[in-house]
């Protein structure tokens, strides 16, 4: 059998390499995009009937040195460019780049300073509901799990291992801004939330073998029977995670638009990481609590087991 939580440590270190250099760049700052910070708007309508996809528009205007721009079609023939800064020049560059490169006639519609879609107030409920949802999932963790000693221990854990996911996907976010200028928008909210809900839902699944086997394997030490619940949930992860959901986030990072490229690869790098923590952290931090390891980095463990 697989010794998984033999190797703890190295995992808990892998995680670490990741975690860190990214937490760094947070601190130093996350590229927001205009979604947080406000900006001017551009609504373009195009005489043809039919205005080019979104992707096709910033593709051209990061050809023509005009970045940070964000399009979302209005209608068939009507898009709304947005950008952190846009003056009467920048606004002549885009619409008569548009009507060279598509040939077609291009009306502004409106061209005004707008405030951000996502406000600190918004960002901060959105925590503040992140954090109450936490809870809610420790408290029932602990009742559903009363049966087994230390229930407590399960939901803590698994809102410890989605922390981790969170810090994976902020660390992607920060390192991608640096590299490739991502930037952290409405779409990363939403890719967030989805991997803190499957985050969640993966541990508990993990955690329920560990449960159903408690009643099965009574005299197996605890160490055992969770290497053992962990090897037997391992398959149904790799079916049903990597082998069909990654699988078609790959595909839209790889084929997708350039507006959904970020998003899906946000997605992709999540969604593993929820399912590589439920099996390598969530885990293996229960067994570390329940063998109270602590007492060993600081030297107590070999004091105490000498008097």
């Amino acid at each position: 059998m697989l010794n998984i939580l033999g190797k703890r440590y190295i995992f808990f270190a892998i995680s670490l390499l990741i975690i860190i250099p990214g937490m760094i760049l947070t601190l130093m700052g996350l590229p927001l995009a205009i979604d947080f910070t406000g900006g001017t708007l551009l609504e373009a309508q195009f005489e043809s009937g039919k205005a080019p996809l979104p992707g096709e528009i910033i593709t051209l205007l990061q050809e023509n040195n005009i970045e940070d721009v964000q399009v979302q079609p209005v209608g068939e023939d009507i898009v709304n460019i947005r950008a952190a800064f846009m003056d009467e020049a920048t606004r002549s560059t885009i619409v008569s780049t548009l009507e060279q490169h598509f040939n077609d006639q291009v009306s502004v519609l409106r061209f005004e300073s707008v405030g951000p879609t996502i406000g600190r107030e918004v960002a901060s409920r959105a925590a503040l509901a992140v954090a109450v949802a936490a809870l809610v999932v420790v408290v029932y963790v602990t009742y559903a799990f009363r049966g087994i000693p230390h229930a407590f221990r399960y939901g803590v854990c698994a809102i410890i291992a989605m922390i981790h996911d969170v810090a994976i996907v902020v660390s992607l976010a920060a390192i991608g801004g640096r590299l490739f200028g991502w930037q952290v928008d409405a779409l990363f909210l939403t890719a967030l939330l989805t991997v803190i809900g499957f985050s969640v839902q993966d541990k508990i699944v993990v955690f329920d073998r560990i449960r159903e086997n408690s009643n099965i394997y009574r005299r197996l030490p605890f160490e055992t029977l969770v290497n053992h619940s962990i090897v037997q949930t391992l398959q149904r992860s790799i079916n049903t995670q990597l082998m069909t959901v990654e699988f078609m986030l790959l595909a839209l990072a790889l084929f997708g638009g350039i507006t959904l490229r970020e998003f899906a690869v946000i997605l992709l790098v999540g969604l593993f990481s929820g399912t590589y923590s439920s099996i390598f952290i969530a885990a293996p931090i229960l067994v570390l609590w329940e063998n109270r390891e602590w007492r060993y980095w600081f030297g107590r463990g070999k004091k105490e087991a000498t008097v």
